[in-house]
Protein backbone atom coordinates (compact mmCIF):
# COMPACT_ATOMS: atom_id res chain seq x y z
CA UNK A 1 0.00 0.00 0.00
CA UNK A 2 1.11 3.29 -1.27
CA UNK A 3 0.47 6.77 1.06
CA UNK A 4 -0.14 8.44 -2.29
CA UNK A 5 -2.89 6.02 -2.74
CA UNK A 6 -4.48 7.02 0.90
CA UNK A 7 -4.50 10.11 -0.31
CA UNK A 8 -6.62 9.71 -3.19
CA UNK A 9 -8.64 8.23 -0.47
CA UNK A 10 -12.21 9.82 1.35
CA UNK A 11 -11.73 9.88 5.09
CA UNK A 12 -13.99 7.33 5.37
CA UNK A 13 -12.63 4.78 2.88
CA UNK A 14 -9.36 5.43 5.15
CA UNK A 15 -10.61 4.57 8.34
CA UNK A 16 -11.97 1.89 6.81
CA UNK A 17 -8.57 0.26 6.03
CA UNK A 18 -7.64 1.30 9.45
CA UNK A 19 -9.94 -1.15 10.57
CA UNK A 20 -9.01 -3.78 7.81
CA UNK A 21 -5.49 -3.68 8.56
CA UNK A 22 -6.30 -3.71 12.66
CA UNK A 23 -8.56 -7.08 12.09
CA UNK A 24 -5.58 -8.45 10.22
CA UNK A 25 -3.00 -7.82 12.47
CA UNK A 26 -4.97 -9.27 15.35
CA UNK A 27 -5.19 -12.31 13.35
CA UNK A 28 -1.70 -12.43 12.86
CA UNK A 29 -0.65 -11.98 16.24
CA UNK A 30 -3.03 -14.48 16.94
CA UNK A 31 -1.65 -16.88 14.44
CA UNK A 32 1.78 -16.39 15.77
CA UNK A 33 1.34 -17.04 19.32
CA UNK A 34 -0.93 -20.90 18.68
CA UNK A 35 2.38 -21.30 16.30
CA UNK A 36 -0.36 -21.95 12.79
CA UNK A 37 1.89 -19.50 10.73
CA UNK A 38 5.27 -18.52 10.30
CA UNK A 39 4.92 -14.99 8.49
CA UNK A 40 6.05 -13.58 11.56
CA UNK A 41 7.52 -10.80 8.88
CA UNK A 42 3.76 -9.87 7.80
CA UNK A 43 3.30 -8.39 11.22
CA UNK A 44 6.43 -5.97 10.71
CA UNK A 45 4.36 -5.13 7.37
CA UNK A 46 0.86 -4.69 8.71
CA UNK A 47 2.51 -2.20 11.48
CA UNK A 48 4.30 -0.12 8.76
CA UNK A 49 0.75 -0.17 6.46
CA UNK A 50 -0.91 1.15 9.81
CA UNK A 51 1.54 3.61 10.61
CA UNK A 52 1.00 4.83 7.09
CA UNK A 53 -3.07 5.30 7.51
CA UNK A 54 -2.35 6.81 10.89
CA UNK A 55 0.10 9.62 8.94
CA UNK A 56 -2.34 10.14 5.95
CA UNK A 57 -5.45 10.42 8.54
CA UNK A 58 -3.49 13.26 10.56
CA UNK A 59 -2.64 15.02 7.34
CA UNK A 60 -5.78 15.14 6.57
CA UNK A 61 -7.01 16.82 9.90
CA UNK A 62 -3.90 19.06 9.65
CA UNK A 63 -5.24 20.14 6.21
CA UNK A 64 -8.81 20.86 7.94
CA UNK A 65 -7.45 23.36 10.17
CA UNK A 66 -4.79 25.09 8.10
CA UNK A 67 -7.81 26.01 5.78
Amino acid sequence: MKANDLRTKSATEIKQELIELLRAQFSLRMQVATQQTNKTSELGKLRKNIARVHTVLRENELKAVNK
